[in-house]
């Protein structure tokens, strides 16, 4: 039997750009069965990985899961234990960093501070012996291109960490490298910077057409610059895929709770027809509904992965036709502006379902309140089954 075509993910697309969709595309990077132990300890456990020309690519997981060992080995600063790392087709094996087309930024930034930003930019240029008026001009593109222009001459000390952050941004480009490796690259920057410094590197990227490859344990930074994200966990790759597939298709109870909020219920599969399941929930006063097939066997044990901003709440109860109707008690309110998050205690359940609203209005004639009795419900389809 012909395996099912996997379900399209509802999530946007940045930009029309899927060559690992095309089989006959040759990958840029390629990690093959690429394990790394340190001793005893394995922090890289047999990762094969292809990354695309032009690609933006994250390697997403909490610390110590292996995705900056992952990058070091890619630079040269580390060697696979085993397996094989080729870049353009070249095996990297044995090549030192320094002889290597990639280029990487740390988080530190490492800037060196009595050094202007103009010579903090050509450091790498001059220790490369490329002539003085080449130098000029190359960082004289790499300010405009970081629109430092009118810091060339200020020192390390005199920046803000913003102005900081693109100056170790210019140096690592201006060798022109085939890939940008960033390890943690706005860890340093406050909220309001950081979210402003992802959508310069977006529009950075794409102009300049390079590859990077950015390592991060922030999931908000990920889904937002990333074509394609990686997540990793023990060592181990657990999903690669786009952030709107792993953002709605999750393969697994990990990926589910890693990557944003979501309501995890624990089922048994008790019936499939007309394209959807029903399910025995303990923390439900009645059977739910999740769409599926009967290739799911009566008898299964999954979780129905629900996330928060699918859910929805009222005061009064919803119209007859809707389904997966639960009842329960306001636990807790969140009030973040833009959206304001609801935790319900389900009635008769210690269960605590996470509801996630937009405030379209500045005001509400009959807002929710601590410890009102509320109904919360969502879609057959508003979920995806999880059996891992």
């Amino acid at each position: 039997m012909a395996p099912k075509p996997a379900q399209k993910a509802l999530g946007p697309i940045r930009r029309s750009f899927a060559p690992w969709l095309d089989p006959s595309a040759v990958p840029l990077i390629r990690f093959e069965n690429v394990v790394k132990r340190f001793g005893e300890f394995t922090a890289v456990d047999d990762i094969s990985i292809d990354i695309h020309s032009r690609e933006f690519f994250s390697l997403l997981g909490p610390s110590g899961c292996g995705k900056t060992t992952l990058m070091r080995m890619l630079a040269g600063f580390e060697e696979p234990t085993s397996g094989r790392i080729t870049l353009a087709g070249q095996d990297l094996a044995g090549t030192p960093p320094y002889r290597r087309p990639v280029n990487m930024m740390f988080q530190s930034y490492a800037l060196f501070p009595h050094m202007t930003v103009e010579q903090n930019i050509g450091f790498g240029l001059k220790q490369e012996g490329m002539p003085k008026p080449e130098i000029a001009e190359r960082v004289k593109d790499m300010l405009r291109l970081v629109k430092l222009d009118a810091f060339a001459a200020r020192k390390p000390h005199q920046l803000s960490g913003g102005q900081r952050q693109r100056v170790a941004l210019a140096r690592s480009l201006a060798k022109k490298p085939k890939v940008l490796l960033l390890d943690e690259p706005l860890g340093a920057l406050d909220k309001k910077l950081r979210e402003e410094t992802q959508f310069e590197l977006m529009d950075l990227q794409m102009e300049l057409g390079l590859t990077f490859l950015i390592v991060t344990h922030d999931q908000e930074e990920a889904m937002t610059m990333s074509d394609r994200i990686a997540v990793m966990n023990h060592g181990k790759l657990v999903q690669v895929a786009t952030p709107g597939e792993i953002y709605e298709q999750p393969n697994s109870r990990y990926v589910a709770d890693f990557i944003g909020d979501i309501n995890l219920f624990e089922t048994k599969v008790t019936g499939a027809a007309d394209g959807r399941l029903t399910l025995a929930c303990a923390d439900a006063s009645a059977e739910l509904l999740a769409a599926g097939d009967a290739a799911t066997p009566v008898g299964a044990d999954v979780a129905l992965a629900v996330r928060p901003e699918k859910v929805r709440i009222s005061l009064e109860p919803p119209p007859a036709t809707a389904t997966n109707v639960l009842k329960g008690e306001i636990w807790d309110i969140a009030y973040l502006g833009d959206w304001s998050v609801f935790l319900v205690k389900l009635e008769n359940s210690e269960k605590v379902v996470r509801v996630s609203r937009a405030n379209m209005t500045r005001t509400e004639e009959t807002p929710i309140a601590w410890d009102d009795k509320v109904f919360v419900h969502f879609a057959p389809d508003a979920g995806v089954l999880l059996t891992a």
